[in-house]
């Protein structure tokens, strides 16, 4: 009995660090069915959308695989690497001083799980300061390994212009 209550709580503090770790959060735009399921969900394409934590006017669009079925329904199941990103300047870009400086290359700006064995999606950001822009790196990593499925995106930083097309 207290074996197993050590383990629950082993569980429970690993689920909330993970929760509490988590660099942005993802607002689901929308998606579409790439594959019909008899049972359980079908699988889909997911587009989600997110602002860069550290960047105000910063905005990534990510689209990924969702694997359906029963074992994705229930979150068992394990989705593919594929992904793809884009990177948007959405308002005024002020960089913080650490990330003009380099200090914060390679910072995590996005990770979703995306098994139940420690395989995650993640977006990292760079700054090229030659060019001055902004460049977002997602890719997949496992405990053990990853892929070398990746893909970028730039946001070359201007002067913000506001439109006006707001609704």
């Amino acid at each position: 009995m207290c074996y197993f209550r050590f383990f629950t709580l082993c569980i429970a503090t690993f689920v909330l660090m993970s929760v509490a770790l988590l660099p942005a959060m993802a607002e689901e735009i929308g998606s579409v069915r790439t594959k019909f399921k008899v049972l359980g969900a079908n699988d889909r394409i997911v587009i989600e959308a997110f602002d860069d934590p550290d960047i105000a006017g910063a905005t990534c669009y990510l689209s990924r695989a969702k694997t359906g079925g029963i074992s994705g329904s229930l979150g068992m199941a394990e989705d593919t690497s594929d992904a793809s990103l884009s990177c948007r300047q959405t308002g005024p870009i002020t960089l913080p001083e650490a990330v003009r400086q380099g200090g914060e290359d390679g910072e995590k700006v996005f990770k979703k799980s995306t098994s139940i064995l420690f395989k995650t999606l993640q977006v990292v950001r760079f700054y090229d300061k030659k060019r001055n822009t902004l460049v977002y790196l997602t890719y997949s990593n496992k405990l053990i390994d990853g892929s070398p499925k990746n893909s970028i995106s730039t946001i070359p930083i201007r002067a913000w212009q506001d439109t006006g097309h707001s609704e």
